[in-house]
């Protein structure tokens, strides 16, 4: 129903086998799309051989990488955000995750770059290509955290996957006479193979009672990259487990 057959897709931050990324390109394939997936070492090029699409390697927080690696591709159809991570796991107070007393301006700036302005810079190089396919996908892989909630000790984490959101509507609401659809999902507590065991812990309070898989992200993204979903736009979807909507904790 929801084929990708003939589209060319774009997925950052695949490096990790069990990551998000990861599952997004298994299920982009297997919906026909030709795909394309980055990370900024090596590891990329083995995720792509396992995969049988094309790895690149591209530090998105620069320009210039994002601009090369956008034109390697020539034509695409379909850009996934999904680079970026927390630091749950940093000491506190020596990196991102403190309170706000603690973080120093480099901490901030290395958040930002890591979670939003990868995201800015891979989609400012992509759009002119984007703007030319029938129909233009941008799907931004966000947060519950920022968007939603927020975790203790985690405010860059927060403030950027909440500022994607405000790039997402933006975007969506300017490429809208192109045909380019843009939304956001936002995933709660996932069983990434990076998750920790603190994480885990609380993805077993939600209401389901279970961490997320990636593949149930990965499977909304592709509903949204499919022409099927061409009415969707500048829209955030929750993926938590009903987490979000749980009002009672103790």
């Amino acid at each position: 129903m929801f084929s990708l057959a003939g589209k060319r897709a774009l997925i950052s931050g695949a490096g990790a086998p069990g990551g998000i990324g990861v599952a997004i390109a298994k299920v982009l394939k297997d919906l026909g799309a030709e795909v394309f997936i980055t990370s900024t070492t090596e590891r990329i090029h083995e995720r792509a051989r396992e995969l049988g699409v094309t790895g690149l390697i591209a530090d998105l927080t620069r320009e210039r990488d994002s601009l090369r690696a956008i034109a390697s591709i020539e034509r695409l159809d379909i850009l996934v955000n999904n680079a970026g991570m927390t630091s749950v796991n940093s000491p506190l107070g020596t990196d991102e995750a403190s309170d706000l007393t603690n973080i120093t301006g480099e901490a901030w700036q290395r958040g930002m770059q890591r979670n939003l302005e990868t995201a800015f810079n891979l989609t400012k190089a992509a759009l002119p290509i984007l703007r030319k396919s029938d129909n233009g996908r941008i799907i931004m892989v966000s947060s519950v955290t920022g968007g939603l909630m927020a975790m203790a000790n985690q405010p860059v984490y927060a403030a950027a996957k909440a500022a994607m959101i405000g790039l997402m509507r933006s975007i969506s609401l300017d490429e809208a006479k192109y045909g380019v659809t843009c939304n956001a999902i936002l995933p709660g507590w996932i069983e990434t193979d990076t998750q920790s065991s603190h994480e885990k812990l609380q993805g077993l309070k939600t209401p389901l009672g279970r961490n997320g898989k990636p593949k149930e992200i990965a499977s909304l993204v592709g509903w949204l990259a499919s022409n099927d979903a061409g009415y969707m736009t500048g829209q955030t979807l929750v993926i938590d487990g009903g987490n979000s909507i749980s009002e009672e904790r103790a």
